[in-house]
């Protein structure tokens, strides 16, 4: 489970795009690093404590795990943005050998924290310390103590707690076991009035489906079609799945082609913020709406050839999900 690293502004932008008129984004990338690095070293020596903090974020950046941990750990007493990215770097084994251990430490210092500087690292250390009892990595796995600790980070949906959190909950409350459709409605909205792309594309499904809320096709076209707009394969999945039983098949075809030449998952994550699990989804719904235009021939040339090969994609991808639009497709 990856931990979430506080938001930053890269580092090299920080040092040049600040107060700077010579600065070209053009520029190699390579020597505005080693200038960066330069100019963060010499302030840093001359004890400007922000400059130490952005010389380890500037390693961090560049992949340079190893140099980012030595540099967190010199000042990690006096700042808790490097406490908070060590606290990240031991969870995931970045420049180190994992220590869930310490790391749920920092974290745990962090949210213990009441200086008001610290509020927004607190949020997105409660979040993270939610993570791991929801994983039961370092602690003893409990619903309980991670809902507690999403719903502080979450503060009541303020938009400058943890978003993730709100999102988070949002999920929380939409599992099996720990079911309460109208929270997860609440926590949704909540995380996509304040830019969670993963939480609208969520409530364009909760309308869509009248889960949480009374069923509103209108408002889950308006919510999936921005959501998909915005890059959530998620939504562009459902998307696919209204335009289908909407009979809009040509606009079904054309999104689920597009969709099926997606192929790094990982990397869709990274540019989204959107979790795995669900662009796995995304993917499997489009391609099943695909196959079943191109076996039947709607919005297509018929092509039962490669839709054979979609189906079987698309179950490999996500058996549950093809078994459940299987069932739609049959008995409706």
């Amino acid at each position: 489970m990856k931990q979430s690293s506080k938001s930053q502004p890269h580092t090299v932008t920080a040092v040049y795009g600040k107060g700077r008129t010579d600065f070209d984004e053009k520029s190699d990338h390579a020597d505005l690093v080693k200038e960066a690095e330069r100019l963060l070293e010499s302030q840093a020596q001359d004890g400007d404590q922000e400059a130490s903090f952005l010389l380890g974020q500037l390693y961090f950046e560049e992949g340079w795990y190893e140099e980012a941990l030595q540099q967190f750990e010199k000042i990690k007493e006096k700042d808790l943005n490097a406490l908070y990215q060590l606290g990240v770097m031991y969870y995931d084994g970045l420049g180190t050998q994992a220590d869930h251990k310490k790391a749920v430490d920092y974290m745990n210092k962090i949210a213990e924290c009441d200086t008001p500087k610290a509020q927004t690292l607190k949020h997105a250390a409660l979040y993270n310390l939610g993570r791991a009892y929801l994983e039961g990595y370092s602690v003893k796995h409990s619903d309980a103590e991670a809902e507690r600790l999403w719903l502080l980070a979450a503060d009541d949906g303020n938009p400058k707690a943890s978003i993730k959190a709100q999102c988070a909950l949002g999920m929380f409350y939409s599992r099996p076991h720990t079911t309460d459709l109208k929270k997860a409605f609440f926590w949704h909205s909540e995380a996509c009035g304040n830019g969670s792309l993963e939480s609208q594309g969520a409530l364009g499904v909760m309308y869509l489906k009248g889960h949480g809320i009374r069923k509103d096709t209108r408002s889950a076209f308006l919510c999936l079609k921005e959501a998909a707009e915005r890059g959530n394969v998620y939504a562009q999945g459902h998307l696919v799945s209204y335009y289908y039983n909407n009979k809009l098949y040509s606009r079904a075809t054309e999104l689920a082609r597009r969709i099926s030449k997606y192929d790094d998952i990982p990397a869709i994550a990274r540019t989204t913020d959107c979790l795995p699990h669900y662009i796995t989804q995304g993917i499997a719904i489009a391609l099943f709406y695909y196959a079943r235009c191109l076996h039947l021939g709607l919005g297509v040339q018929q092509n039962r050839e490669e839709a054979m090969q979609l189906y079987s994609k698309a179950c490999c991808l996500d058996t549950d999900i093809f078994a459940e639009l299987q069932d739609e497709v049959i008995f409706g």
